[in-house]
């Protein structure tokens, strides 16, 4: 009884955490941040182009998968306070090293789209950028120092931004069809 009652703290522990993460770091990021892009000025921006909405979802869905991976695998939140405990190379993270990122530009990509707003073009191509330079100047680094060489080779087979199979899988399915 009292190791199911910790592993029930220890989950409600981590939904908080990661609501609470979700809410004000993504939050401020792809809601907050593009609402006030769009209204500062007292107009109000009209949808135009609602098919971008599934690139919203598509993003906000990567989100969720990530996420769950830092969950379920790694025991923490995205966030560099609360990092995962355990080293995260599942889901999307097969794939590609930033999938969260990835997935918070779609969000943002798709709201340009949405409201045909070239000011959220600009503001997702400064956040490439920001995220682009956290991700190499603090995050790689400490990645490294905190998961030496299992993350060492997870950098040589696993692209930071452009997704694709990883070596070992696509050289099991070059031998696989033969």
């Amino acid at each position: 009884m009292g190791a199911h009652l910790l592993s029930t703290r220890v989950r409600s522990s981590l939904f908080l955490r990661n609501l609470t993460f979700t809410l004000v770091i993504p939050g401020a990021g792809a809601v907050w941040a593009p609402w006030w892009i769009l209204t500062h000025d007292g107009e109000y921006s009209r949808p135009e182009a609602w098919y971008a909405v599934f690139v919203m979802a598509a993003g906000a869905a990567l989100y969720g998968c990530c996420l769950r991976a830092f969950v379920v695998v790694g025991r923490g939140t995205p966030g560099p306070w609360d990092a995962p405990r355990h080293f995260v190379a599942v889901g999307p993270y097969r794939w590609v090293r930033n999938p969260i990122y990835i997935g918070a530009l779609l969000v943002v990509l798709g709201e340009a789209w949405l409201f045909h707003s070239y000011a959220l073009l600009v503001y997702a191509g400064a956040m490439a950028f920001g995220f682009h330079l956290f991700i190499v100047i603090y995050e790689e680094p400490r990645l490294e120092s905190k998961f030496g060489e299992t993350y060492r080779e997870y950098r040589r087979e696993v692209w930071r931004w452009l997704p694709r199979l990883p070596r070992k899988a696509l050289a099991a399915a070059a031998l696989s069809s033969r």
